[in-house]
C-alpha cells in the first residue's frame, strides 16, 4: 500500500493518478524496478553542515535491477529490444545505478524530487540551492556504452552513474554487424591513435582488423555546411588496426581500438573511418531503466525481495533536469513516451532541459550518445519544436516533442534554458523557427522559454574582473586553441531565481515570469551574418584567422540520407549511410546584439547589463585542421579599453570604462542598478543581488 507523508501539507499528485486507475479498471501499480542494494550510505554528508530547515543530508549509493517486457507498448519504441537476450520470465534485464541525496529526517524534507540526468556517465549531487530548500536529488544511470560494466561484474566503486545494458544478437544467437563511423583528426606524426567520438573513444570494435573490410576517406577541409573538399582514399596497405609508435614502428600490434598509418598521420586530414562492427548495445534501454528508477523511488514502498524503498511515502513532486547532453536526453525522453511509466502514471510534474536545443543519440543500432553536432553525426533529425509543426524543409510529418505525452496526459511543464553559444554551434534555432526559419514557433501556457544572452556553453565563471581569462580550448574532438579569452558570463544567479520558480510553478501552481527570448517579429532574431546582426568592427576580431567573423561561424543543421530503415521523426531505427549525403542545408538564426556585440532578446543577466567587454558565444579557432571555423561551443570575450585614447590607438569602436563608469565606484552603481533590474523582473534573487554587488565593490575593475 502506498501511504500518504502526514509531514506534508499537500496530499502527493499521484495518489490521484492510482485512485483514477482503480476506478477504470486498470492493473495495480508495479514499477519495472524488481530489486534495488543500497551499496553505500554516508550520513551524515557534506561534513556535517546542516541545510535550512532540512537539516543534515545523507547520501546512498546503490544499484537498481530492473526488467522490461518487450511486447509492453511503453517500451517496443526500443531500438532492437526484441533482439535482446531475456530471462526465463521472458524479461530483458537491465542495471542502473543512483545516487540519492536526501535529509536524513524525511519529515523535513520539502517532498520535492530532482531526477538529475548525468552527462557521459558523471554523477550528480544537487547543490547548496537545493539542499537548502530541503529538496531530495536523484542521479541515476542512462548510458549503457560507456558503463565499462557487464551485467555479471558492475564496475566497482559505484562513483559514476551508468546503465548495464544487452547485446542484441540475432535470432540464431550469432552477431548483428552494421557500419560505424569512427573519426581521427589533428593527429600526427607515427603514433597510433584511438577514433575520438566528441570527447571519447567510439564505443564499437570492428568485427574483423583485415582493413580490407573497412574504408578510410579523408578530407584537407571540412566546412561546417557540410562541404567537403580534397577527399581520398587510404589504402588498405597503408594501415592497419593496431598500435603503434616509433619503437614499435606499422604494422605495430594488433589492436582493434587504435589506428596506425603506415606513413604517419597527417594533421592537415580529416580520417573518416568506416567500419563494420558487432555486437550493438541496446542503449534505448536507458530511456526505460532512467523511468523505471524514478517510478520505483517516486511511488514504491519496497522492492519484490522487501528491501523499503528509502524514499516511500515522500515524493510528493519530481522533476528532471539535464544539461547539454543530458538536457537532449530529457527533450528525446518526453518524445519518446518515456514519462508515463509501465503503470500508466505521470512520472515528472516539470521537465528541465538546460542548454540542449536536440535529440539525445540513443535509440538506433550503434548509436554513440557522445556524439556532438559533428559532420556526419545525427541530432536533431526528429522534431526540435515543442507543438505540433510542419517540416516543409525536409519534407517530414506535422509533428512534436509533446505528441505522445499530450495523447495520455503525461506532459511535465516544461523549462528551458540556453544562451549564446548553443544558438551559434548547437543549433538551437530549429526548435524556435522551424527548418524554414520563417515564423516564430509558439510555445504552450506550460512552457517557458528563458535566453541566458552572451553566454558560453553552460555559462562562464562569473566575476568581476578587468583581467582577462585564459584562452580556451576548444570542446572535445581535438579541436586545439580558441582566438579569444574565456567568457566569463555566468548561469549560476539566473538558473538560482528559475530554479525558485519553477519550484513554485510545481508546488504551489505560481506561473513563473513570461518567457524571454530572441524571436523573429521582435526582430532580435536574425540571420547569422555580421551586418544582420549588427556586430561591430572590432581590430581583435579584424586581426583573427577569420576578419569577417561572425559572419560563416554558424554551425547549421544538416538533414542527411541516412538510408530507409532511420525513423527521421523519431530518431530511432538503423542507419545504413554513415557518411550520408546531405539533402538540405537547414537554414540558422541568431540574436541581435547591441554596439558593443552583446547579444539581446534575453533575461537580465548582471555582468551583461554592467559589461566589462563583448561577451561572444561564440569564438574562432586559431590552428589546426578546424582554423577560422567556429571554435566548439566555448565562447569568447573581447574586453574594453580602459581609457579613451587606448580605444582611439587601437581603433576600437566601443566606450572605454572610464567613458562608461568613470570610476570604480561609477562600475558599483552599474552593477547596483543591474542587479535591483534583474530583482525586479524575478531573474536574481535577493541574496545573490547582494552578493554580487558586494563583488563588484571587491572588484579590481578601475581601481
Amino acid at each position: 500500500m502506498h501511504r500518504i507523508n502526514p509531514g506534508l501539507r499537500t496530499p502527493a499528485p499521484w495518489v490521484k493518478l492510482v485512485i483514477l486507475s482503480a476506478v477504470l479498471g486498470c492493473s495495480p501499480a508495479q514499477s519495472r524496478v524488481t530489486r534495488i542494494v543500497l551499496d553505500t550510505t554516508t550520513s551524515p554528508a557534506f561534513n556535517g553542515a546542516s541545510f535550512g530547515t532540512a537539516g543534515q543530508y545523507e547520501t546512498i549509493a546503490g544499484r537498481a535491477f530492473g526488467e522490461l517486457d518487450p511486447a509492453d507498448p511503453h517500451d517496443a519504441i526500443i531500438q532492437d529490444i526484441a533482439l535482446a537476450p531475456r530471462n526465463a520470465a521472458g524479461k530483458v534485464e537491465y542495471i542502473s545505478t543512483f545516487f540519492l541525496v536526501k535529509p536524513i529526517d524525511l519529515s523535513r524534507s520539502s517532498g520535492l524530487m530532482w531526477h538529475d540526468v548525468p552527462n557521459r556517465g558523471g554523477r550528480i549531487t544537487i547543490g547548496t540551492f537545493d539542499r537548502n530548500n530541503g529538496d531530495i536529488g536523484l542521479s541515476s544511470g542512462w548510458q549503457g556504452d560507456n558503463s565499462g560494466a557487464t551485467a555479471q561484474q558492475p564496475a566497482p566503486g559505484n562513483t559514476n552513474d551508468y546503465v548495464v545494458v544487452p547485446v542484441a544478437r540475432n535470432a540464431d544467437g550469432s552477431s548483428i554487424t552494421g557500419p560505424v563511423l569512427g573519426t581521427i583528426i589533428n593527429a600526427s606524426g607515427v603514433n597510433s591513435s584511438p577514433m575520438i567520438v566528441y570527447a571519447n573513444p567510439v564505443p564499437y570494435k570492428p568485427a574483423s582488423l583485415d582493413t580490407n573490410q573497412a574504408t578510410i576517406v579523408t578530407h584537407t577541409s571540412e566546412g561546417v555546411d557540410g562541404a567537403v573538399t580534397g577527399t581520398a582514399t587510404v589504402p588498405s596497405t597503408d594501415w592497419a588496426w593496431a598500435s603503434c609508435s616509433a619503437s614499435n614502428p606499422f604494422p605495430g600490434t594488433p589492436d582493434p581500438t587504435q589506428i596506425c598509418m603506415k606513413n604517419g598521420f597527417n594533421p592537415a586530414l580529416a580520417y573518416n573511418i568506416v567500419f563494420t562492427a558487432k555486437d550493438p548495445y541496446v542503449l534505448g534501454i536507458g530511456f526505460a531503466a532512467f523511468r523505471d528508477v524514478a517510478s520505483f523511488f517516486r511511488y514504491e514502498t519496497r522492492d519484490e525481495n522487501g528491501t523499503a524503498n528509502p524514499l516511500a511515502g515522500r515524493v510528493a513532486w519530481a522533476a528532471s533536469r539535464g544539461t547539454s547532453q543530458s538536457g537532449h536526453f530529457v527533450r528525446t525522453f518526453i518524445h519518446l513516451g518515456f514519462n508515463q511509466d509501465e503503470a500508466g502514471r505521470k512520472l515528472y510534474d516539470a521537465s528541465w532541459p538546460n542548454v540542449a536545443g536536440r535529440h539525445t543519440l540513443l535509440n538506433f543500432r550503434f548509436a554513440m550518445p557522445d556524439s556532438a553536432s559533428l559532420l556526419y553525426q545525427p541530432s536533431a533529425e526528429g522534431p526540435m519544436w515543442w507543438v505540433d509543426y510542419p517540416d516543409v524543409l525536409r519534407n517530414r510529418p506535422v509533428n512534436g516533442l509533446l505528441d505522445r505525452c499530450s495523447a495520455n496526459n503525461t506532459c511535465p511543464k516544461i523549462i528551458e534554458t540556453f544562451g549564446g553559444a548553443e544558438m551559434w554551434d548547437l543549433r538551437y534555432s530549429g526548435g524556435m523557427v522551424g527548418t524554414s526559419a520563417d515564423a516564430d514557433i509558439p510555445l504552450t501556457r506550460n512552457n517557458r522559454r528563458y535566453f541566458i544572452p552572451s553566454t558560453p556553453h553552460a555559462g562562464g565563471s562569473g566575476g568581476f574582473s578587468v583581467t582577462p581569462l585564459a584562452v580556451p580550448n576548444g570542446s572535445g574532438f581535438n579541436y586545439g586553441a580558441c582566438t579569444f579569452a574565456a567568457n566569463p558570463m555566468p548561469y549560476t544567479q539566473t538558473v538560482n531565481a528559475i530554479t525558485f520558480h519553477v519550484r513554485n510553478w510545481i508546488m504551489k501552481g505560481t506561473p513563473p515570469p513570461p518567457s524571454r527570448y530572441p524571436t523573429l517579429v521582435g526582430h532580435t532574431l536574425v540571420d547569422p551574418t555580421k551586418e544582420a546582426i549588427g556586430f561591430p568592427s572590432l581590430p581583435q576580431v579584424l586581426a583573427s584567422a577569420t576578419p569577417a567573423a561572425p559572419t560563416g561561424l554558424v554551425n547549421p543543421i544538416l538533414d542527411y540520407d541516412f538510408g530507409p530503415r532511420f525513423r527521421y521523426p523519431d530518431q530511432s531505427g538503423i542507419i545504413d549511410n554513415v557518411l550520408p549525403n546531405i539533402l538540405h542545408v537547414v537554414p540558422m538564426k541568431v540574436p541581435r546584439t547591441d554596439a558593443d556585440g552583446n547579444d539581446l532578446g534575453g533575461v537580465p543577466v548582471v555582468l551583461r547589463d554592467a559589461p566589462l567587454g563583448t561577451y561572444l558565444g561564440w569564438n574562432v579557432t586559431a590552428a589546426g585542421f578546424h582554423k577560422g571555423q567556429i571554435c566548439s561551443f566555448t565562447g569568447g570575450m573581447i574586453p574594453f579599453a580602459t581609457t579613451l585614447e587606448q580605444r582611439l590607438a587601437t581603433g576600437d569602436p566601443r566606450l572605454s570604462l572610464t567613458e562608461r563608469y568613470g570610476s570604480h565606484a561609477g562600475y558599483v552603481a552599474a552593477v547596483t542598478a543591474a542587479a535591483d533590474n534583474a530583482v525586479a523582473q524575478g531573474f536574481l534573487l535577493p541574496a545573490d543581488h547582494d552578493a554580487l554587488i558586494a563583488a563588484a565593490a571587491a572588484s579590481n575593475v578601475l581601481q
